[in-house]
């Protein structure tokens, strides 16, 4: 039986985002270590949850940024996820989330 994650579907009002990944090279072609780069503070939005329970009744209240939008992350948090292709994805709620970039 494999352990491959092929979908992950976030509950609620999380996020799951795909944190931009840094370079590690400079341009005359040195290779930096990763504890010397500072982790990049932008992602893409991979997938949303149906967003937090209304409190008022039925359903669910909308999440303002949806599947392929840029958004700022907070320098710490979010919970990561390891999924099969080594990129580095990171769940967060919401209201973690910092701005929505245009």
């Amino acid at each position: 039986m494999s352990n491959v994650i092929k979908k992950v579907i976030p509950m609620l009002d999380r996020i799951l985002i795909q944190r931009f990944e840094v370079k590690t090279t400079t341009a005359g072609g040195i290779l930096l270590p990763e504890e010397s780069v500072p982790k990049e503070m932008q992602g893409v939005v991979v997938a949303v949850g149906p967003g937090a329970r209304n409190p008022a009744g039925a359903g669910h209240l909308s999440i303002g940024v949806k599947e392929g939008d840029r958004v700022l992350l907070p320098k710490y948090g979010g919970t990561k996820v390891d999924m099969d292709d080594k990129r580095e994805y990171l769940l967060f709620r919401e209201s973690d989330i910092l701005a929505k970039l245009e």
